[in-house]
């Protein structure tokens, strides 16, 4: 049996899915590396927006702590040393000095995990990228991207990166499961505030519900401006926690999947409510962009919309049949393949192999 790695990553948040999808991303990929035997330290800046809002204060499958600053997470240079990877997310606060002290202090592998992979690229082609320098990118051993595709190639021989390795968002299927609560909402979104994902929303959830007022909607998220002309039949929820995902996604007939303009220009790139939803059973409307096809099959595993007239389509001829049948469809082609087991091989097979080649390397030395 192959031995377990020790593995330490420096993500976002572990403790808080409040207005990010990196919490439960991350917690669902290292809950399968830990069951593959990995140890695993999670590493996380105390910030106060986070603080206020943590769902998660002790993980049961990987140490976890916060660090006030640079200086106190120096304190953990030893077990950076000593680890056989170690992981740095994307939006990390300062996450360039981060990098640089991961760089300089870890003697095993370095990944970067990319988690906005469109987003970080366009930042680094302006010169505002505040988590990551175009320098550091040749200094990781793999690039994990949240985004695959012709996206991989460009990383590497664009951007230097040694190895770039597409690793989606996943799914726990322990936590994200079908129910059998009655319907409350015709469509329901679920997804922070975003200005560059709003205009898709007001096309293909506000105005349907415009023209179909008898029917109900819901839009759950925070950081919503005051200022937005909610129609009377759509419901707004500042916040769902991670454990009431699955009763949110069970009580819409459809859920929609919306996705970010850098995201939609890249392709590739499903977010990680997309196979939550999926893996619940229930039917998804999705904006359509690159590479959808080859996760989920349009018509029999996902609903695509572009208009506002394809989404009332849907939701005044689509029967119940037809839209269980859609849900059972995804949620098989999810289980079957983009589960936090999947992902948590893909990393240690990446890892892995950038340990072998790091070796005969160190022989010669």
């Amino acid at each position: 049996m192959t031995a377990g790695l020790r593995i330490v990553v420096l993500g976002l948040s572990l403790s808080s899915s409040w207005g990010n999808g990196h919490a439960t991303t991350f917690r669902a990929l290292l809950k399968a590396l830990a069951a593959r035997g990995h140890d695993i330290l999670f590493l996380e800046r105390d910030v106060p927006w986070y603080a206020a809002h943590r769902d998660l204060a002790e993980p049961d499958y990987c140490r976890f702590d916060l660090y006030g600053d640079l200086q106190t997470l120096e304190r953990h240079g030893r077990a950076v040393a000593e680890a056989d990877a170690v992981i740095v997310g994307s939006y990390v606060p300062d996450g360039i000095a981060v990098g640089d002290w991961v760089q300089a202090t870890a003697r095993g592998v370095t990944a970067f995990y990319d988690i906005d992979t469109p987003v970080t690229l366009a930042a680094l082609e302006a010169g505002t990228c505040a988590y990551l320098t175009p320098r550091q990118i040749p200094g990781f051993d793999v690039y994990f991207s949240f985004t695959g595709g012709p996206t991989l190639d460009r990383l590497e021989r664009r951007w230097g990166a040694p190895a770039a390795r597409a690793l989606y968002c996943s799914v726990d299927p322990a936590l994200y499961r079908p129910a059998a609560g009655p319907k409350r909402w015709d469509l329901g979104y679920l997804g922070t505030y975003s200005p560059d994902r709003q205009p898709v929303l007001d096309r293909l959830l506000i105005e349907p519900a415009r023209r179909l007022p008898d029917r109900r909607f819901v839009v759950a998220g925070p950081q919503y401006p005051a200022d937005i002309d909610w129609p009377a039949n759509v419901e707004r929820i500042d916040h769902v926690g991670p454990a009431d995902h699955p009763a949110f996604y069970d009580a819409c007939r459809f859920t929609l999947n919306v996705t970010r303009a850098d995201m939609v220009r890249a392709g590739w790139s499903p977010s990680v409510r997309l196979f939550e939803a999926a893996a619940c059973g229930t039917p998804i409307i999705s904006d359509t962009w690159a590479g959808i096809e080859t996760l989920l099959r349009p018509e029999r595993e996902i609903l695509l919309a572009d208009t506002a007239e394809r989404v009332v389509e849907i939701l005044t001829g689509v029967d119940a049949t037809a839209a269980e049948r859609i849900g059972a469809a995804g949620r098989v082609r999810v289980l079957g393949a983009h589960t936090a087991a999947h992902r948590a091989e893909t990393v240690e097979a990446a890892l892995r192999a950038a340990m072998g080649e790091r070796r005969p390397a160190a022989a010669l030395a």
